[in-house]
């Protein structure tokens, strides 16, 4: 961090709440320190991988090889080898060294199963071609309602390849609540699960079509997702891309997702979560949440979203938490951002209510502060292009903005502010003069004080 950038960004801090009883001037300075430096490594080997596992093709000799065709798979989309891959995988798994291997050039029909570890430290599942799931929901294995290629307890494990994990959702989508409103609302499968597990990595497969979400990472840490591709109709139902619930360390890098619902979703327990160089759209956006529900208690903290495209999202970078909840969403930085006709590019939104009927209006609310927007650019839909909706009992504070320009290419644009307190520096169109400081009487008094222009807008944070 610009140490001369520091300065003047702490002396507005103070200027801005340092009078109020309510607010401790040290923790502010705390507070811009940790959104300032935190980071996650992008890449890390030594701990994701600590064998330095490379394709496993230029180590075959080395390697134990577990191709599922060698335990009776058939690979021709219609036979079920299931079984095929339960024995590869009990077979690889308990070998030191192993590849499981899922051919190129072939189409397997596999039902929901759980993958046990844990095994030999060191496992590659190298993924080449089509593993499909049966298409038809009265037919799914009711023990397993919410999974259908579920891996858990691994360590030092990696996930590779060109293939295709294809959940063959259409049918699920057309019973959803969502589109046939006479049906009842009830979960469906997660095509891809990494639950319980440490030192991951994930690396170029497609997830496409799944049922609901296509690729949850749960209870896991230090896991490294780079190149996959997530792909499935705008109009597809809470098929959330890449869903990430009380993990920690986690990288999701250079990934395209295009989904009906969130490209990325982080939820309760969550944190040193960091997102970069991500392509979204369709979808409902880069989202924190939702958190809350029933009220429940909900903490994400520490998240990183570094160089993003968003094209035609119903929401750009968005936090949405439920009425009634408790706990925190606090140090998230959304910066480098893109966005092309967006709905709704920047929106914190305690008002969720993803419910057939109205939500009850409830005092307690997620606490959500330290929250950076910079150099976030483009174009938007809608006439609000920030919204911040907050709880009046428990307010956001700490918002930042800075180097934010959104623009609507037939109209005007604003920012709409609850119970929102923050400031913003160098270029912020639409302005967000709507953020209130706690104390803007004194603020104003004093503008003698405050850092000058030619500070703010020639420094980085």
């Amino acid at each position: 961090m610009d140490k001369f950038f520091l300065l003047p960004l702490l002396s507005l801090l103070i200027i801005a709440y340092g009078v109020s009883c309510s607010i401790d001037p040290e923790s502010d300075i705390d507070m811009v320190k940790e959104l300032e430096t935190f980071d996650i490594e992008e890449q890390d080997d030594n701990v994701v991988d600590t064998y330095a596992i490379p394709v496993w093709k230029s180590e075959r000799g080395s390697r134990s090889l577990m191709n599922v065709d060698s335990f009776d798979a058939v690979g021709d989309g219609v036979t079920d080898d299931t079984m095929a891959f339960r024995k590869a995988w009990e077979t690889a798994c308990s070998a030191a060294k192993s590849v499981l291997l899922v051919p190129k050039e072939k189409r397997y029909l596999v039902n929901a199963t759980t993958f046990k570890g844990p095994c030999n430290d060191g496992m590659i599942i190298q993924i080449e071609g089509t593993i499909i799931a049966p298409d038809e929901p009265e037919k799914w294995d009711p023990k397993l309602p919410r999974q259908w290629l579920e891996f858990t307890k691994l360590n030092a494990a990696t996930f590779q390849g060109d293939g295709v994990i294809d959940g063959s959702g259409e049918k699920w989508w057309a019973e959803s609540c969502k589109k046939n409103k006479s049906r009842p609302c009830k979960g469906a499968p997660t095509a891809l699960t990494i639950d319980s597990s440490s030192n991951i990595r994930v690396k170029g497969l497609t997830i496409q079509n799944s049922q609901q979400m296509h690729f949850t990472i749960a209870r896991s840490e230090t896991v490294r997702i780079t190149e996959v591709r997530v792909s499935s109709p705008g109009d597809s139902p809470n098929t959330d891309g890449i869903h990430i619930t009380q993990s920690t360390n986690v990288v999701v890098q250079n990934c395209k997702i295009s989904t009906g619902d969130d490209c990325i979703s982080i939820v309760n327990a969550s944190s040193g979560i960091k997102m970069k160089g991500i392509s979204c759209g369709p979808g409902h956006g880069i989202s924190i949440g939702s958190l809350g529900k029933d009220n429940s208690a909900g903490i994400v903290s520490k998240v990183v979203l570094d160089t993003a495209f968003l094209r035609e999202t119903t929401n750009g970078v968005r936090i949405k938490t439920w009425q009634g909840g408790s706990g925190y969403v606090r140090a998230v930085r959304f910066e480098n951002v893109r966005m092309q006709d967006v709905e709704n590019p920047i929106i914190i939104d305690q008002f969720y209510c993803d419910s057939p009927n109205a939500c009850e209006t409830q005092t307690s609310a997620i606490k959500v502060s330290q929250i950076m927007y910079r150099n976030i650019s483009g174009t938007t839909t809608s006439k609000n292009a920030m919204k911040f909706a907050c709880s009046d009992s428990v307010p956001c504070s700490n918002i930042i903005l800075s180097n934010v320009n959104l623009e609507k290419t037939d109209g005007t644009v604003e920012t709409y502010c609850h119970a929102a307190q923050g400031f913003g520096y160098g270029v912020v169109h639409p302005s967000a003069d709507c953020l209130t400081s706690s104390d803007n009487d004194f603020a104003a008094k004093d503008q003698t004080q405050l850092p000058t222009e030619q500070h703010i807008v020639h420094t980085e944070l």
